[in-house]
């Protein structure tokens, strides 16, 4: 699982100009399911996003998580984090999971982050979305399950 995470002022999700999704401060994580991820990769990254310190204390220093600020999720399924241009300049998704599983693992990675007692709103799954971000910062933290 790959995810790209960005500390927010603000962030939305439009649906054929309708807000289906939408935080004040916090992360909003683009979230990619690779073909063959387990829950081990999707527990892994959902701890990594919620304790994750990227909000700064009162020395000015990145030491706070989501919890600790009162922060919210905006999440946004996204398998082109998957585009593989290394044969060519148009990307290859086929790294990415087949749409009826990843559907099941963003749900279960929500799931997972809501259990840790986090607020998270969402895009809609295989939706054409608009997604408009308040970058804070900017900070913006990649993260591959694989890799870790």
């Amino acid at each position: 699982m790959k995810v790209v995470i960005q500390r927010v002022k603000s962030a939305r999700v439009e649906v054929l100009g309708e807000a289906v999704g939408a935080i004040d401060a916090g992360l909003c994580v683009f979230a990619g399911m690779q073909a063959g991820d387990t829950d081990a990769d999707l527990e892994l990254t959902a701890r990594k996003v919620a304790e994750l310190r990227v909000f700064e204390d009162e020395r000015g220093k990145m030491a706070r998580s989501l919890a600790d600020v009162g922060g919210k999720l905006l999440v946004v399924s996204q398998f082109t984090l998957f585009g593989d241009i290394s044969r060519g300049n148009r990307p290859s998704f086929s790294a990415a999971m087949p749409p009826d599983e990843a559907r099941a693992a963003c749900d279960r990675f929500v799931a997972l982050l809501r259990g840790r007692g986090l607020a998270v709103e969402t895009g809609r799954f295989g939706a054409d979305m608009r997604v408009v971000v308040d970058n804070d910062g900017p900070v913006t933290i990649l993260f591959d399950s694989r890799s870790s």
